[in-house]
């Protein structure tokens, strides 16, 4: 009788998850994409709504973290049009901010959001949230 060994290592359990991560801020981009990488996610990064919009088709992510207030087009009205698209609509995204108000939370739901998390967050946050909702393909 032989006996496997399975390597559970989140590298060998994560490696179709792609993570979209969009925001202006060049560090919350790259601390995402770190926490993200390590935990062996594919990750793709914009610098705001406009941006993440003219990348989804090639990057087709799994979740899409999403800041609120950016350049160009702000993460409301990116949102909006991913909730809106038929090929991105079952896609979630999370809003990020560093702003924790009803107003903001609300908003985003309408939006279509799933969720909403303030910035700072923590690596447990970020990656409670993306095992939440992304799933291997």
């Amino acid at each position: 009788m032989t006996h496997e060994t399975i390597d559970d290592s989140p590298r060998q359990m994560n490696p179709a998850r792609k993570v979209m991560v969009v925001d202006d801020s060049t560090t919350i981009r790259r601390t995402a994409q770190a926490i993200l990488q390590e935990e062996g996610f594919e990750v793709a990064t914009a610098e705001d709504g406009f941006e993440a919009l003219a990348r989804l088709i090639d990057v087709k992510p799994d979740i899409i973290f999403m800041d609120i207030g950016m350049p160009r087009l702000d993460g409301y009205q990116a949102c909006s049009v991913i909730k809106n698209s038929r090929l991105f609509r079952k896609t979630p995204v999370i809003m990020l901010s560093s702003k924790d108000g009803l107003f903001d939370i609300a908003r985003g739901r309408l939006m279509g959001a799933e969720q909403f998390m303030t910035k700072p967050f923590t690596r447990e946050d970020l990656l409670e949230v993306v095992n939440r909702y992304a799933h291997p393909i």
